[in-house]
């Protein structure tokens, strides 16, 4: 579950409401009325109302009936909003500018993605040595208004072929096609319903592995649960019924696997992990020096006890490297002869330190390890025994990510960004150890007017959280400042410092962006991730709830000017957050999110996310989920702050039907003027939505905040 955002910018100054307009925001909305049944789910004896469980069937006529006039609301409101064609036209000025991925280089090729601005989407380009790039595949002609969407791909070895994924509306299911690079003609092969899969070329560039799950029921695409994720084998110019199986596992229905082919092509490395656990186990198989790979090949098995994570960074002959949390929370790099993998026999290459290592390559003989230190990025370079020889350059304080490397080749290419400086790609030779920018966008935002600081504040329980603030420098602390804040908490990941278009708009208006970076995250290792997960998920929303006191304690901002972000799993995060404290917040977005924490299992990948939340099916699960659940909270007599909740039609992964649920509930009880607001958005999905959409729904999201939190006549 892996989170998204974007950015923006202002150069005039907003007019007031008119009042008419004020007044119309400020009278009670009148809401479209959602059937209310008298279903009752009994959990251990515990009985719990469940009247908007119709929401479910998502093909429902009543449902589409409830959604469009929810839409038709939502856009009312959002129109009577002045600044908000500004915004969308300021956002669209700001969004048109040249974004380029970090290249993968295949033999003598680089492969990269490219987007001229406001394309819908990116297109993949090739360029040969130093040759003129070209485009190899170009998804905006696939579909008029974006909804076949680009998700994946994945050259050959030597660049011969490209397999990519293609996608309805941007949902998880893919269906993989095969491109010959030199003539870019299309191959015959297509293989159905891939989801949640990588791409692992053997060298003979004559086939891949991957992963899929079985055919879902007709009309049951977006919300069936998936079960038994097999990992096969594909080789080119056969029927996908022809595909190899490598490996199954019935008993294990939500577990995932996946299988990655070694540099040197020699390896086959199978993980299996059960559902969204940063542990798992590890097998592999020898597929051999000949010319065409052993498919066949015997898994062995490496590490079989789920009791740490196991991720082989590569190998050196049968020397294997690998990055593991056995022993060590914060990680280490450790190397071992793949005859002889049991941890007495390990070299440990690179120790657990202080800081936490997130990834790690082979690069040129040299071994470049990927740190979180005090959630910023460094990169350390060090020599195949472990010594110390150097760092990756970046301009200051952020993010570096996408590293791109091969141990055959001494060029390196990275990703860096941070809240003040968009994307770029830079170069790394590792034999001269010097870098270079390879590609860096203008954008039309004066950064040097604003600032990024860190700071550290005690959450409820006296755990010292870290968090970013970005603001215009000269700030006054006066508490009249509008400030959005964002976090996500959860499933090991760390929300490091990034670029995004939105923010530059907000700053420009005059408002604060802060960051926390709660527990439930890697930003500090297994014991961070561990302490807001399962039991502990209450931590994360104390956390959240002492940043917001924090800001308003320092000044930054006040109650009313406070507006509370987040998407995925952070949108749990919202929806706990104004149900628990109402009173905390001005205004609070919530994307797409996890807001039936009793019934999630039970659609698409839901189950996945067992090891991170557990489930209502388990006793002891149930009794701390229903103490938080957004959706089982919403309480009669309070007046929840102006709340605006989003979600796609095509979203698979966390099912639409979650926020349907969460937006009716709220609705009914709201005893205020403040707006609870559903947005549904059409043939998209949880992480893709093509370019004018996505302005647009920044735009809406943006105007709706700046409306609510005061920023209307201020700036």
């Amino acid at each position: 579950m892996k989170h998204i955002r974007r950015f923006l910018v202002i150069l005039i100054l907003l007019v007031a409401l008119p009042a008419m307009s004020a007044q119309a925001h400020q009278s009670k909305q009148v809401y479209p009325k959602a059937h209310r049944d008298r279903i009752v789910d009994s959990y251990f004896g515990t009985r719990v109302s469940a009247p908007y469980q119709w929401m479910e069937k998502l093909n429902s006529p009543k449902l589409k009936q409830w959604i469009d006039q929810e839409n038709t609301l939502t856009q009312k409101y959002l129109k009577a909003i002045p600044q908000r064609h500004w915004i969308k036209q300021r956002l669209t000025n700001l969004w048109d500018y040249p974004r380029e991925g970090v290249p993968v280089q295949a033999g003598d090729m680089l492969f990269y993605s490219h987007n001229s601005g406001l394309q819908n989407q990116s297109l993949v380009y090739v360029q040969v040595g130093a040759g003129k790039p070209r485009v190899l595949l170009d998804p905006n002609l696939l579909s008029k208004d974006g909804r076949i969407a680009l998700l994946s791909w994945k050259p050959s070895d030597h660049g011969k072929y490209l397999a990519y994924g293609l996608s309805q509306g941007g949902s998880d299911w893919q269906t993989l096609h095969v491109m010959d690079v030199v003539t870019g003609k299309q191959l015959p092969d297509t293989v159905r319903w891939v989801k949640f899969s990588g791409i692992s070329w053997t060298r003979d560039g004559r086939g891949f592995f991957y992963s899929r799950y079985p055919q879902p029921p007709k009309g049951k695409v977006i919300a069936d649960k998936v079960r038994i994720q097999s990992l096969y084998y594909h080789r080119l110019g056969t029927l996908q019924s022809a595909d190899v199986l490598i490996l199954r596992r019935q008993d294990l229905p939500e577990w995932v696997v996946g299988g990655d082919v070694s540099e040197d092509g020699r390896y086959l490395f199978v993980t299996l992990a059960h559902g969204t656990s940063s542990r798992n186990l590890l097998y592999v198989a020898d597929l051999g020096h000949g010319a065409q790979p052993d498919i066949q090949a015997k898994l062995q098995a490496l590490f079989t006890q789920d009791n740490a994570e196991y991720q082989p960074i590569g190998n050196i002959g049968e020397t294997v490297y690998m990055l593991t949390t056995l022993k060590a929370p914060r990680s280490r790099i450790v190397a071992f002869n793949i005859h002889h993998p049991a941890p007495q026999h390990w070299r440990v290459v690179v120790p657990q330190g202080r800081s936490v290592i997130r990834s790690a390559v082979l690069a040129g003989g040299r071994l470049l390890v990927n740190r979180l230190v005090d959630v910023k990025s460094e990169v350390s370079v060090y020599s195949t025994a472990g010594q110390p020889i150097g760092m990756l350059p970046i301009p200051a304080m952020g993010t570096i990510y996408g590293i791109s490397a091969r141990n055959t080749s001494k060029l390196v290419y990275y990703g860096y960004t941070s809240f003040l400086y968009p994307p770029s790609v830079f170069r790394y030779d590792v034999a001269t150890a010097k870098g270079s920018v390879f590609f860096k966008p203008e954008v039309s935002f004066d950064a040097a007017k604003y600032t990024t600081k860190q700071v550290f504040y005690r959450s409820k329980d006296g755990t010292r959280i870290p968090m970013f603030l970005t603001y215009r420098k000269g700030l006054k602390l006066d508490g009249k400042n509008p400030t959005l804040l964002y976090a996500y908490g959860g499933f090991n990941i760390s929300i490091t410092p990034r670029f995004s278009v939105t923010l530059p708009v907000w700053l420009e208006m005059g408002g604060v962006y802060a960051v926390a970076n709660l527990r439930g995250g890697g930003e500090y290792g297994e014991a961070w991730h561990h302490a807001g997960m399962l039991g502990k998920k209450q931590n994360v929303f104390d956390d959240f709830a002492w940043a917001a006191k924090y800001l308003v304690r320092k000044h930054y901002t006040s109650v009313k000017h406070l507006g509370i972000e987040g998407y995925s799993n952070g949108g749990l995060l919202i929806g706990a957050s104004i149900t628990e404290r109402p009173r905390l917040f001005g205004a609070a977005y919530a994307g797409h999110g996890v807001l039936d924490m009793l019934r999630y299992q039970k659609f698409s990948g839901g189950a996945l996310w067992a090891p991170e939340y557990g489930t209502s099916n388990h006793r002891k699960a149930f009794r701390w989920l229903i103490k938080y659940s957004p959706l089982q909270n919403v309480r009669h007599g309070n007046c929840y702050p102006a709340t605006i909740i989003t979600t796609s039609d095509h979203d698979d992964r966390v099912v639409p039907s979650l926020s349907y649920k969460f937006a009716a509930a709220l609705q009914h009880v709201q005893r205020c003027s403040n707006p609870i607001l559903l947005r549904v958005d059409m043939q998209t999905s949880h992480n893709y939505m093509p370019t004018n959409k996505r302005i647009a729904r920044a735009a809406d999201i943006l105007a709706f905040m700046a409306h609510n939190l005061g920023t209307d006549s201020e700036h």
